[in-house]
């Protein structure tokens, strides 16, 4: 899967463990209409795709869903969802969804051969 937006903040990576598990954080907001702000999680060695991007740029990241379980103390089974980030695109300018601008009518030539004269043939 994949979304595009704009970056709205980048984290510093982070280190858990005695393991070393690292984690890095990106904000993207999404250019709908009802924009959307997805945090989305990059692991391990996948943190440093991160290193060459800013606050402000129009990116394409691609992600997988993921979904735990966690039973607690209580014995209540509980979901946790997240999206982690496995490849990140610069877009270029004019690379988005806009529709290209459609000519002005002022462009088009009359046709030459519209007569005034001529019959209409029409049956109704």
């Amino acid at each position: 899967m994949e979304i595009t937006g704009k970056i709205k903040k980048i984290d510093e990576t982070k280190t858990y463990g005695t393991s070393g598990f690292r984690k890095r954080e990106l904000v993207v907001t999404t250019d709908e209409q009802y924009p959307q702000m997805l945090q989305v999680e990059f692991i391990q060695d996948k943190c440093d795709l991160l290193n060459n991007y800013q606050v402000g740029e129009d990116v394409k990241v691609s992600i997988n869903l993921r979904g735990r379980e966690w039973i607690n103390p209580e014995g209540e089974a509980k979901y946790f969802n997240s999206i982690q980030g496995w490849r990140i695109e610069k877009l270029q300018a004019g690379t988005s969804n806009e529709v290209p601008p459609i000519e002005a009518v002022d462009a088009f030539e009359p046709a030459d051969n519209v007569s005034d004269e001529e019959p209409d043939d029409l049956p109704f």
